[in-house]
């Protein structure tokens, strides 16, 4: 392309090798957007490549990503090769493209109109821990498949926790240490920290990654070193431990409505309260439920037993008493929230073995705003069981209740 621009030699697999998976991870400042970026440029002067570059979500790349490309073409001196749109980035020397479209936006799911997109080459994925859904991905994997051209698949990634299926399927299960820079069973990793970058840095950066290594250890070895942790930071959820489902006195079930984008749960709580300890049993979790898929699920389990649920949704409810089921909405009050959050972290919990479900959100419902406001994400099952205990124990029918 004639330019002086230099990339990390860290990121020449990008160019060179075959692979069709690439997993590039780093922690903050390490130049791994940039390099990227910077490839896909390139990649756009090839005759035949269409580039889809998604987030989780993205409400307006013209306003948030493609300035970033264009940063990069400017460096480049090239600003006449392309046409740029709110979002596309046009190659007018080969007729190459990269398109820009969210996974999920606020409307809904986009995973189906993305899949209909013909003649993708390469599929990128920013900011890969937002996407926790691994069916999602899998379904927009399988449509790229141009037949005259590389097909390439890349994960842009801060590493998150340990339960996230990145570092299930690319780490855990491939043998695959983290933060290394090889080639393995047809996928190639790329990491890259502050430390490869240190050149385009300004001092005063440097200082704050230096002073987070001192005073934040673990901060560093995750944002900075970008390494994968055992447990979101700051998480909410803490005494907790895997076992036997145990029948107690105080039992019913908790329920979580999910509404278009988010999952339907139903979990299973029972309460020692003299012992201060929490059973809980994962039942189920779906998306896009209709009133008689609930209801057909929630008989499965529940039967007649009471269902603690949801307050948000009073047709959905009433539909739900009149085919037979014992449903009572929770009581939702100014500060039931952080009450209902403190009353379970009283409590030791006893995680189903199975409930892998309820594992990950507990590895990952943390606090944000310094311990004031948790993350609204990884929460369906932990708000039902949330739910469940206030009625049990703070409720009027508190400490008598128990399923037949």
């Amino acid at each position: 392309m004639g330019s002086k621009l230099q990339i990390n030699d860290k990121y020449q697999p990008l160019f060179k090798s075959d692979s069709r998976y690439y997993v590039v991870s780093g922690g903050r400042g390490s130049g791994k957007s940039f390099g990227v970026s910077l490839f896909l440029l390139t990649l756009t002067y090839e005759v035949g490549h269409k580039v889809l570059f998604t987030r989780y979500t993205m409400t307006s790349a013209h306003s948030s990503i493609i300035p970033e490309f264009i940063e990069k073409i400017d460096l480049l001196g090239r600003n006449e090769d392309f046409r740029i749109t709110k979002d596309e980035i046009y190659n007018l020397k080969t007729g190459s493209s990269i398109l820009f479209k969210g996974i999920r936006t606020s409307s809904g799911n986009q995973s189906a109109s993305l899949k209909s997109l013909n003649g993708i080459t390469t599929f990128v994925v920013d900011e890969a821990e937002e996407l926790d859904d691994e069916e999602t991905f899998d379904k927009i994997d399988l449509s790229v498949r141009a037949i005259t051209k590389q097909n390439r698949v890349i994960l842009i990634l801060n590493p998150a926790t340990k339960e996230h299926w990145i570092y299930k399927r690319f780490f855990r299960d491939a043998l695959v240490t983290d933060g290394s820079n090889l080639t393995k069973k047809g996928v190639t990793y790329i990491h890259t920290t502050y430390k490869d970058n240190k050149a385009n840095l300004p001092e005063s950066f440097l200082q704050t990654i230096y002073k987070t290594k001192r005073n934040n250890p673990s901060k560093y070895l995750h944002q900075i070193l970008g390494g994968w942790k055992e447990r979101a930071e700051g998480v909410i959820i803490k005494n907790w431990r895997t076992g036997v489902f145990m029948d107690r006195e105080l039992m019913c079930y908790g329920q979580d409505f999910g509404f278009s984008l988010d999952d339907t749960t139903l979990v299973k709580v029972s309460v020692d309260v003299s012992n201060r300890q929490l059973w809980v049993k994962q039942c189920y979790n779906k998306p896009n439920l209709s009133t008689s898929e609930i209801i057909r699920l929630n008989k499965a389990y529940a039967k007649t037993d009471l269902i603690i649920c949801d307050n948000s949704e009073p047709r959905l409810i009433r539909e739900l008493k009149n085919s037979g089921l014992n449903m009572k909405p929770t009581i939702k009050k100014t500060g039931s929230i952080l009450s209902g959050i403190a009353l379970i972290q009283d409590y030791e919990w006893i995680i189903d073995k199975d409930s892998v479900d309820i594992i990950k959100e507990v590895n990952n419902y943390a606090w944000k705003d310094k311990g004031t406001v948790p993350i609204d994400k990884f929460n369906h099952y932990i708000d039902a069981i949330r739910y469940a205990m206030q009625f049990l124990v703070q409720g009027k029918s508190a400490g008598v209740y128990h399923i037949r």
